[in-house]
């Protein structure tokens, strides 16, 4: 059994996890972050008091998490009850094995916790329609063109899949 308050305690920060994680990929964090726009009826998505966090599993390496996180941190920077941290994948293997995919140790993994860090369910590593995709092309796609098209599909979408997703882990039904 994890016990995530010590693992939410261990955890970085967004802006500490950019700052002292992400080397390679840091404006691509940055900037994706800083065009982020939240729908307004997600902002209010708890109620009043009500208190929630997100435990992310996730390296500076992978174009999924930085193309998904950033969105969920502004999401959690807006919404008072909200907050967010970030564990390195490759420090926490004992967290990411609870948290495979398909027997694969892909990121990002957004754990949704209750006030008192109870797991309410968990999200990723990409939004499904996105996944789907992904696996009915992995064979027929060269990797740098599935990876260009995985890209526009974040473009277009703009985070509302992921925040939508994210919000239906947490045990929330909201139309993003």
């Amino acid at each position: 059994m994890l016990d995530f308050r010590a693992l939410w305690n261990k955890a970085l920060t967004f802006d500490e996890f950019v700052a002292a994680s992400a080397e390679e990929h840091r404006g691509l964090w940055q900037d994706v972050y800083r065009l982020a726009r939240i729908p307004e009826r997600v902002e209010m998505a708890l109620a009043p008091g009500e208190k929630r966090h997100l435990l992310v599993l996730a390296e500076d390496w992978c174009g999924d998490a930085s193309n998904t996180i950033p969105v969920l941190a502004r999401w959690a920077k807006g919404v008072d009850g909200l907050s967010l941290r970030i564990l390195r994948r490759d420090e926490h293997p004992e967290v990411m094995d609870e948290y495979l995919t398909n027997g694969s140790r892909s990121i990002p993994i957004v754990i949704a916790l209750d006030e008192e860090f109870n797991e309410l369910g968990s999200w990723g590593p990409r939004p499904r329609e996105l996944q789907a995709w992904v696996m009915a092309n992995k064979t027929t796609m060269d990797q740098a063109e599935r990876y260009k098209e995985v890209r526009r599909w974040y473009a277009r979408d703009r985070g509302r899949t992921t925040i939508r997703e994210v919000l239906e882990a947490m045990g929330v039904k909201e139309e993003v």
